[in-house]
């Protein structure tokens, strides 16, 4: 054994656990330099709050967004990454995925925050994250290319990132236009004398439409990181992370009873066939890669695998009862049971109405007890966001206020911008849906520009939109480059499985 690979085993993985975290945490932290800064703009531009007043309001109530978060958008992110490293968080490979995917998010936002770019962090992760599946797939063996990308999960969340900035800019200047056919006060739409504040109502305005979009970023941009945060704990500490370890005893026997019916349900589509528990994972694994299975062996793997779970928790109380490496792999049933039966549902492969109602209750329970997120990481996340909003917003700032019309930024403009990207971040925080804070703010100020005849400043719109067209790619780049080196450290210098 190398001295590398010795003293890898020595250190254990508490040192990647403390690596990975805190570049997950850094990835929130340049996060607030570009999403959060936009919320922001407004409010220092039209001089309703002085800046240092204004980031830790801003930072305030990102905070009670993340804390409030429900977690949907935080494993919709986590849906996106190879099925395989996601079962085997805690692998080397594991763990090259994590960091390759959170360096090269990181290097592309800071290097466009230098610039004073609003880029989208949302566009850089999905971009790394695509680029490290896509590696995935070429490196390994028995893969064809692109292979495990779940790429109809890919093509929602791009799809919603790609319509957010035009429901931004086309819904920001109807409701400027509408407001000032409606509101027929020239203060509102004049921009600001000298550094005098607004009038008090414009001003309660502005306060409102900044806490909406602090508050919106926060439970949407605030659960990235927050999802890769839990894929990294349960990977390292899958006795306390893998399963919601304070559920209640009812809840288990609820999985339980909820298990030996759904196995009784899909019993009848395998036509007889049996798996073991090992052939029932590789083809469910199979499934959620490819898409495709023939049907009598995916019912037989989800039936064996619902019988599995309904074993492992026969006579269990709580998780507790459960020993540390039982407890992993029970987390792998589950999220293979849950992933499988959502594509298998959505295939229309089950066809009678009270088995898919059934099925989908079992899949919310199973959720239930493992998509959570823990309060620290919350916390965590929120302190990360608002500290990197305080320290680099100025750069963001002066670029949504200044730089993206010919004319200064009026109220009504700002007003109707962030209630436009408020509204927008909610909506798709309900589907699950990541959404770029940037892109749909900064666009709903060029749609408020546009509608008021202010004039568009070519030169910033070019390089913001160079900069949309390029994060995707770049990132996929970076990503699918720094997990291929990633590996060759993880394996070849320091040894590791």
């Amino acid at each position: 054994m190398s001295f590398f690979a010795d003293t890898a085993m020595h250190a254990g993985p508490g040192i990647f656990l403390i690596l990975a975290v805190g570049l997950a945490l850094a990835f929130e932290f340049v996060n607030g330099f570009h999403d959060t800064a936009n919320a922001v703009a407004t409010v220092i531009y039209t001089h309703t709050l002085r800046p240092w007043i204004a980031v830790i309001w801003s930072g305030m109530w990102n905070l009670i967004g993340v804390l409030t978060s429900s977690g949907a958008v935080a494993y919709g992110i986590i849906a996106l990454l190879p099925v395989e490293l996601v079962v085997n968080a805690g692998s080397g490979a594991g763990f090259a995925m994590v960091f390759a995917l959170l360096i090269a998010a990181i290097v592309w936002n800071a290097g466009t925050w230098f610039l004073g770019l609003p880029a989208s962090s949302s566009h850089s992760l999905i971009g790394s994250i695509l680029g490290v599946g896509l590696a995935n797939s070429l490196l390994s063996s028995g893969q064809h290319f692109g292979e495990g990308v779940n790429w109809a999960k890919a093509g929602e969340v791009g799809l919603s990132l790609l319509v957010s900035p035009l429901v931004g800019f086309t819904c920001s200047a109807l409701l400027l236009l509408g407001a000032k056919a409606l509101i027929r006060n020239p203060k509102l739409y004049e921009a600001p004398e000298g550094e005098q504040p607004p009038p008090g109502w414009i001003r309660g305005l502005l306060m409102l439409t900044c806490t909406g979009v602090s508050f919106a970023h926060g439970s949407n941009d605030g659960q990235k990181g927050m999802g890769l945060i839990m894929l990294i704990l349960i990977g390292v500490l899958p006795a306390s992370y893998a399963l919601k370890m304070n559920s209640e005893p009812a809840a288990v026997a609820q999985i339980v009873a909820s298990s030996q019916a759904a196995s009784t349900a899909l019993a009848g589509g395998a036509h007889g066939v049996t798996l073991t528990n090992d052939q029932a994972t590789s083809e469910l694994s199979n499934f959620l890669k490819t898409g495709h299975a023939t049907d009598e062996k995916l019912f037989a793997a989800l039936t064996t695998k619902t019988n599995a779970i309904a074993e492992k928790l026969a006579g269990k109380r709580t998780f507790q009862d459960l020993p540390g490496e039982e407890r992993r792999n029970l987390r792998t049933d589950f999220y293979l049971t849950s992933s499988a039966l959502a594509k298998t549902i959505g295939q229309g492969k089950i066809t009678d109405p009270g088995t898919k109602t059934s099925l989908v209750a079992f899949r919310g329970q199973i959720d239930q007890l493992t998509k959570f997120i823990p309060d620290w990481v919350k916390f965590a996340v929120a302190i990360s966001l608002g500290l990197g909003t305080m320290i680099g917003w100025k750069r963001i700032v002066v670029t949504v206020g200044e730089k993206i019309g010919k004319a200064h930024l009026s109220y009504g403009q700002g007003a109707a911008a962030e209630l436009v990207a408020m509204g927008t971040i909610l909506a798709a925080d309900n589907f699950g849906l990541p959404v770029s804070t940037t892109h749909v703010l900064s666009s709903g100020i060029a749609g408020t520009m546009a509608a008021n005849r202010s004039g568009l400043q070519k030169e910033t719109l070019r390089n913001i939109l160079l900069a949309w067209v390029l994060t995707l790619p770049v990132c996929m780049l970076l990503g699918a480059g720094l997990f291929a080196f990633g590996l060759f450290i993880v394996f070849k210098v320091l040894g590791l499985h």
